[in-house]
């Protein structure tokens, strides 16, 4: 992985989970980045996304550094926001920027009392280890019920010279962002103002992370975060603005399939897609009604080619579609055709459906162009097994 200039890294454990495994990360910019971020839409949020918002605010759109805790979601707390402003305060001080420019992170259990002081005090040698090669150790220590590290990459030409993209991400379970327990973090040294940076943003989540869907649930905490240092000396003109946000997209895009094939107690890929809506957010609308019902992914999860669920669900999503026109692709096979079941073997089909990555294509033949891709999961026994406990 070709990694972004002016960035450093860091881990350590600092007592917060149940198990030693690294449960603080680090990122500095080595001088101070342009941010953009976007943020839960649930009503509940946590005290490291309000105080994240508010520097934000503050810094004019300025992070040079992001500390981020797992195993405590530090949300639905006492002390919530005393301790997220504690910590930034620390590190602050130690790293001799200003406070307004730290950018706080939390996952894992809500509800339970976070000891700021397990972060404090880990600080002084999280800093002291500070790398521009410990990206890996900073993705793998923000992972709560994952079960692999989500990383993504991209290296582009600008200005005949090149810059580089790199994000890390976690998520397994709560995973519906609207902006699971989602956090990303994408580094890029190109240099791009604060202003030109939050409209790509939002175009780029708007394709990819929130396409995606585990379980239906949206995190109290989630937080998607891209930093721009320059330290490439490379700044995108106008017109290759374009060329940044579609390699920008491409790694959100790889990191927000990686959440949903590593949904909790999923074993595969779901890719649905919908065309023919009256406009692409209807055809959305549409597609996250079929990845949110329990009897599509079940029947995902079982190998079974139950076309009825498909279009039951297409039919409860409120978008207005004529069933008589409708064609639904399993793996690329007709399975209904103009609303009625097509000319298929139910066996070679189940033998399709066993396969990690699965689609599902839905074609409404109606008048509008509207279309849109969206990820989800199977739904297994796994599952109910993984969150009968709290996740660390």
């Amino acid at each position: 992985m070709t990694l972004p200039r002016g960035y450093r890294y860091s881990a350590t454990f600092a007592g917060i989970r149940k198990q030693r495994k690294d449960d603080l990360a680090l990122i500095v910019s080595d001088k101070p980045a342009s941010a953009a971020a976007v943020f839960t839409q649930n009503r509940v949020q946590a005290a490291p996304v309000r105080i994240a918002r508010f520097h934000l605010t503050q810094s004019r759109g300025q992070v040079s550094a992001v500390l981020i805790n797992a195993g405590n979601a530090n949300c639905s707390t006492r002390t919530g926001d005393r301790v997220a402003l504690a910590c930034c305060e620390a590190a602050a001080r130690q790293l001799r920027v200003p406070v307004e420019q730290v950018f706080p992170a939390s996952t894992g259990v809500i509800g339970v009392e976070l000891d700021s002081g397990l972060i404090i005090n880990a600080l002084p040698d999280l800093i002291a280890r500070l790398a521009p090669k410990r990206f890996a150790d900073a993705a793998a220590a923000i992972l709560t019920t994952d079960t692999v590290m989500k990383v993504a990459h991209e290296k582009i030409i600008l200005r005949r010279s090149p810059a580089r993209i790199a994000g890390m991400t976690k998520g397994s379970g709560m995973i519906q962002p609207n902006m699971a327990t989602t956090l990303g973090f994408v580094m890029t040294d190109a240099a791009i103002a604060p202003s030109a940076l939050s409209p790509i943003l939002a175009r780029a989540v708007k394709r990819t992370y929130n396409c995606i869907s585990v379980d239906g649930d949206t995190s109290t905490n989630d937080s998607l975060l891209v930093l721009a240092n320059g330290a490439s000396g490379v700044q995108p003109n106008e017109k290759e603005l374009p060329k940044f946000e579609e390699a920008l997209t491409a790694v959100l895009e790889s990191l927000a399939k990686q959440i949903v094939r590593d949904g909790e107690g999923a074993r595969k890929l779901v890719t649905i897609e919908v065309s023919g809506a009256s406009n692409d957010d209807a055809a959305i609308q549409m597609a996250r009604a079929i990845a949110n019902s329990p009897l599509v992914k079940t029947a995902i999860a079982g190998s079974d080619p139950n076309w009825g669920r498909i279009l039951s669900a297409a039919g409860n999503s409120g978008v207005v579609f004529d069933p008589s026109k409708v064609d639904i692709h399993l793996q690329d096979v007709p399975v209904c055709l103009s609303g009625v079941a097509a000319d298929f073997s139910e066996a070679e089909m189940k033998e399709k459906l066993d396969e990690r990555d699965c689609s599902i294509r839905v074609t409404l033949h109606g008048r509008g162009t509207g279309c849109a891709r969206f990820w989800t999961c199977d739904l297994t026994e796994k599952y109910i097994e993984i969150n009968g406990s709290y996740r660390t």
